[in-house]
Order: C-alpha cells, then sequence, then structure tokens
C-alpha cells in the first residue's frame, strides 16, 4: 500500500468508551497523533452474513499520515475487533495555525 502524504484524519471505531480511550492514549502518547476525538456512535452493519446494530465509539485520529503505517499496526495490535475500520481521509484545507500544532505534535519520519 502507498503511504499518504500530508495531513489527515484516519477513522477508527471501537465497541466501547475504554477500548476507545485506551487507543487514543497510545496514540498520542507515542505522538503517532496530535489528538483524538471520541464519538459515541450507532451502527448499522452486516458481519458474517448477519445484520448487526450496535452502540460503538468513534475515533477521530488528526495525525500527519506519514504516521499511518506505524498508526495501523499499533491499531490492530490494541484493538479487540477481527477487522477493525482503518480509514485515512486527506485533509484537503485547514488552517496553518492548526496543520502547524499538528506537525508539532506528532514525531517526524527523521
Amino acid at each position: 500500500m502507498e503511504i499518504p502524504s500530508g495531513y489527515g484524519v484516519v477513522l477508527v471505531t471501537a465497541g466501547n468508551m475504554q477500548e476507545a480511550e485506551a487507543i487514543a492514549n497510545v496514540l498520542v502518547e507515542a505522538k503517532l497523533a496530535a489528538c483524538v476525538s471520541l464519538l459515541p456512535i450507532h451502527s448499522i452493519y452486516i458481519w458474517q452474513g448477519e445484520l448487526h446494530k450496535e452502540q460503538e465509539w468513534q475515533l477521530l485520529i488528526k495525525t500527519d499520515l506519514a504516521q499511518f503505517p506505524a498508526m495501523e499496526a499499533k491499531i490492530k495490535e490494541l484493538h479487540s475487533y477481527e477487522v477493525s475500520e482503518i480509514i485515512a481521509l486527506p485533509i484537503v484545507a485547514s488552517s496553518q495555525a492548526y496543520l502547524q500544532w499538528i506537525s508539532q505534535q506528532v514525531k517526524s519520519e527523521e
């Protein structure tokens, strides 16, 4: 897979608040993410041929997308789902001050 460039938001869902917070804490402390926002959500999906309606937690992870491979590996290590949602979306416009702040919080690839 090609490593995305620039800044972005990574979406991850977790089955409960404790797991969501645990993942968020590790990502921020490891400087893989500048900030993680947690939101309660209601998801409807098909898994193994059955319809599921679940309360989940959405993680909105703000980061430098150069960190995506390391972040993905860490999330897979910590996550309880067999197939976890890990989707990177590029930030196409933002205030320069916010992007600079992300850059200061996330470790560089040097």
